[in-house]
Parts: C-alpha cells; sequence; structure tokens
C-alpha cells in the first residue's frame, strides 16, 4: 500500500495522522454581490438562499444528483436483457465493451 502525506503549515504528515484543528472550523459569511438575476444586493447566505428560491436557480456544482439508473425490469429480465444484448454483439464489439469495463472499473476503483 502506497502511504500518502500531507502538508500543513509547512511540516508533513502521513495522510490520516494530522492534527485535530484546537477549535471547530467556522466558515465567515459571504461577501455582498449584485444578483445577475435582477440587480438586487445579496448581503447574506440566507438572502442567497431565498433569492435563488425565489428564481427557481441553483448554484452550480450544489444540484441535486438524481438516480439516473432505470430499473423498470424485474432482476431476471434484466439479465435476460443484458445476456440478449451480448449475444447480439459481434466478437469486436464485446472485446471493446470488456475493455472499456475494466478501464473503468481501474480509474474508479483507485485509492484517492
Amino acid at each position: 500500500m502506497r502511504r500518502r502525506f500531507v502538508q500543513i503549515d509547512g511540516v508533513l504528515y502521513e495522510k490520516g495522522t494530522a492534527p485535530r484543528p484546537a477549535a471547530p472550523m467556522v466558515q465567515g459569511d459571504i461577501k455582498p454581490y449584485f444578483s445577475m438575476v435582477d440587480g438586487t444586493l445579496i448581503t447574506s447566505r440566507s438572502k442567497h438562499r431565498e433569492h435563488l428560491a425565489r428564481h427557481g436557480c441553483v448554484e452550480v456544482g450544489n444540484e441535486k444528483l438524481q438516480d439516473k439508473r432505470n430499473y423498470d425490469a424485474a432482476p431476471q429480465q434484466r439479465h435476460e436483457l443484458i445476456r440478449s444484448q451480448i449475444d447480439a454483439m459481434s466478437h469486436r464489439e464485446f472485446k471493446a465493451a470488456l475493455k472499456a469495463d475494466a478501464d473503468r472499473v481501474k480509474w474508479n476503483s483507485r485509492e484517492d
């Protein structure tokens, strides 16, 4: 297993052994800004959230992910559907799909 380190105030700590902060970290309020929707001045996080809700907006990167999987078939039917899709593939298509899956697993299972 590879060891990983993080640098805090010029000191290297092995990942997972960094010192805990002495006090809770508090995030400050946002700086006032003018809305791009209607030009009003937004002066706090609560007004920001209120403004977004009022105008039906979401912050990019903060939207809730929706489950894109479609499980409209029973597990046995899905099994049969996958089998029929594989049977309809050529040898070359199957090898390409297998390689794509192996690459996806390899890159998604890397230790962070």
